[in-house]
């Protein structure tokens, strides 16, 4: 073992191995989807930004779940599509543990976040009256520090089990980016305790998360049943459909990716799964907010000025 440990400086990404025209239409495929995600979040930041009514908690937390998915594509889709072009392209050290600090970063705060925001649809539809004085400007700002505050403290935990590891010379990450599980692959030293705290990092964030949001919305389902106006149900559920979109897209891939059962190739059923959970997810979060929230689709439109007086 120790005539294969070494100094290591960089590390090379398998990414897919494919064909060379194959990795080429990939390469032109994601391009263009990365340029519609950053296209779509950044669409629903600017409306956010420029329409006073969409200045409300509920859009708050949209335009951080938007920023998160244009800080998640743009985290791990730039080194993916390089890789497509040159397989042979090294990642250096520094940039593989920098690349995997933000991904858990980004990944735990958008848990987080959809809590929050289901914490929100919980309190409009089920304690309307109290709307204003419990989701004031205080809280929202403080449940969203929150969130951004533990995805940085449950990252730097695994950065810091991960950087005292020595690493073999054999430095070929079979991934598009450097996942830390893929990564810790590479040590070599027993990672148990990596993997655990991995395993529980990701059931604390998913499951525990999950079960809140699972709660919250069979509350909501109960008051919305309990509407007698057939037109106030239906914008009740308009409102949280949206959401639960984005819920079962989200921790459906990372609870299957990381807390599900193993079978057949798990290594590239992985990640197959990251690739969806990393720039699909970004790509459809927006599409799903703008086709299916009125109020996003009549902000658009007074911002192109088609209809001034919505």
């Amino acid at each position: 073992m120790g005539d294969n440990m070494t100094s290591v400086t960089e590390f090379t990404l398998l990414g897919f191995p494919l064909g060379l025209r194959i990795q080429i239409l990939l390469f032109g495929l994601f391009s263009l989807f990365y340029v519609c995600t950053l296209l779509g979040n950044g669409i629903i930041l600017g409306l956010i930004w420029l329409d006073s009514r969409l200045h409300t908690p509920m859009y708050f937390f949209l335009s951080h779940l938007a920023f998160v998915d244009i800080a998640y594509a743009c985290n791990t889709v730039p080194q993916m599509l390089v890789n497509l072009l040159k397989p042979d392209k090294p990642i250096s050290f520094a940039g593989c543990l920098t690349q995997t600090f933000l991904f858990l970063t980004f990944a735990v705060t958008e848990c987080l976040l959809l809590v929050v925001m289901s914490y929100d649809r919980f309190v409009a539809i089920c304690h309307p009256l109290r709307y204003s004085a419990i989701m004031n400007w205080r809280v929202c700002i403080t449940l969203v520090l929150t969130s951004w505050t533990i995805g940085v403290l449950l990252s730097l935990i695994h950065l810091m089990l991960l950087l005292p590891l020595p690493f073999c010379r054999f430095q070929k990450i079979n991934h598009f980016f450097c996942e830390i599980m893929a990564v810790l692959k590479l040590a070599c030293v027993d990672t148990h305790i990596n993997e655990i705290v991995v395993l529980a990092g990701a059931i604390s964030v998913l499951v525990g998360p999950l079960s809140s949001i699972v709660i919250s919305y069979m509350c909501i389902l109960c008051a919305i049943l309990r509407i007698q106006s057939g037109e106030g149900q239906r914008k009740a559920f308009s409102t949280c459909s949206s959401h639960l979109c984005v819920v079962g897209l989200f921790y459906g891939t990372a609870i299957i990716t990381y807390v599900g059962p193993r079978y057949g190739n798990p290594k590239e059923q992985k990640k197959y799964l990251l690739l969806f959970h990393s720039l699909f997810n970004p790509m459809l979060n927006p599409l799903i907010y703008s086709l299916r929230n009125l109020e996003v689709k009549n902000a658009l439109k007074r911002v192109l000025g088609i209809e001034r007086d919505l």
